[in-house]
């Protein structure tokens, strides 16, 4: 079986390195040829992980390439399309440059349809407000990583939900206490994430300043922009930058993970991937009662929920005084990426939705 994949970036783009090609090795052992197409580059993301901004001028490349791509799949059996295979493009468009005949699969790990109907461009919410919902209906299959995902695509009128979460390679990540977790070593409060997201960590910065005068906290920040360090004033920052070939060795080192998120639109569609990679290597988490970090803290016992300054400071301040307890819920954490949360645990299933949407489609 071959399968075209319109991803939106290449492996530096986590949304496209963990929705679909981590999945490539095991889905090619199952029989299942996936050819990747990237509308996006590593050049594109260093530049906006950078801060250095879009290149209209590269865009425009990067999508004239695209529609050449789609033009050219008429022998696939199926196209697994990542959110849309052109952004900010009317769907009448988008739709004419696909291939006839050939059924497709999307997949959503954000809810990118609030880019278009909550827009604050009145011509965007006109033109695109609407989009997604028609990718979402055209689809064999609408695969989505949490229920606030799927109600969209049951609203869309999608023919077939499939919930498939964003998972970890299990084998990546190992347990165990912090490297040099000795007495008088202070703990680590850990946060992974990107320069888009690293916001809402500084808003815990009151919290985590209590923290480290009542426990000598530090925190560590894997992703985030060098210079945030220098707005947490006298807090202990380290920043570390992320690549895919160090990210579990720097979890490791922390002692609580958190995922802090206002509780908006944008944020009740993300699927808590932060959580998953903590709860892999065996670490608590405390998070915001967002979205479906309140379906993985609760169901699997692996942290704690807050949501005001003073939940999250007695939230982390009852781990840092209990030693046990950090285990025992970073031990529920990795369970739960063992049997649920792992590229081992989701892989046949996903190999299985391909195979029965190219038949059905």
């Amino acid at each position: 079986m071959n399968v075209a994949l319109l991803a939106k970036y290449s492996r530096l783009g986590a949304s496209s390195r963990l929705r679909s090609l981590q999945f490539l090795p095991a889905l090619q052992q199952a029989g299942i040829e996936v050819t990747p197409h990237a509308l996006f580059d590593d050049a594109y993301l260093k530049r906006l992980y950078g801060g250095e901004g879009r290149s209209l001028a590269a865009v425009a490349r990067r999508y004239a390439q695209r529609a050449k791509q789609m033009r050219r799949l008429r022998q696939a059996d199926l196209i697994w399309l990542e959110k849309e295979a052109l952004p900010y493009v009317p769907y009448w468009l988008e739709r004419g440059l696909m291939p006839r005949g050939v059924p497709y699969v999307v997949d959503y790990d954000d809810a990118v349809f609030h880019q278009y109907d909550l827009s604050s461009r009145r011509l965007v919410r006109r033109l695109l407000g609407n989009k997604i919902d028609k990718v979402m209906a055209g689809a064999s299959a609408v695969i989505c990583g949490n229920d606030y995902l799927a109600e969209r695509a049951r609203q869309a009128g999608a023919r077939r939900i499939e919930r498939v979460p964003t998972v970890v390679d299990a084998n990546r990540y190992s347990v165990g206490e912090p490297p040099g977790a000795e007495p008088g070593r202070a703990p680590v409060i850990g946060w992974i994430g990107s320069p888009s997201t690293q916001r809402y960590v500084l808003a815990l910065k009151p919290v985590l300043e209590a923290l480290h005068r009542e426990h000598g906290v530090r925190l560590v920040l894997v992703g985030a922009q060098p210079q945030l360090a220098e707005q947490f004033g006298k807090l202990p920052v380290e920043v570390l930058p992320w690549a895919e070939e160090s990210e579990a060795q720097a979890i490791a080192g922390f002692d609580i993970g958190i995922m802090p998120l206002p509780d908006g639109p944008w944020e009740r569609g993300k699927c808590g991937y932060k959580l998953i990679q903590y709860m892999a290597a065996g670490k608590p988490v405390v998070a915001s009662s967002v979205g479906v970090n309140v379906e993985i803290v609760q169901g699997w016992q692996c942290g704690e929920l807050a949501d005001e300054p003073a939940e999250w400071q007695d939230a982390l301040s009852g781990l840092l005084l209990d030693a046990a307890k950090r285990r025992a819920l970073g031990q529920s954490g990795r369970q739960a990426v063992e049997q649920h949360f792992s590229l081992q645990a989701q892989a046949p299933r996903l190999a299985e939705i391909l195979r029965s949407a190219a038949r059905e489609g």
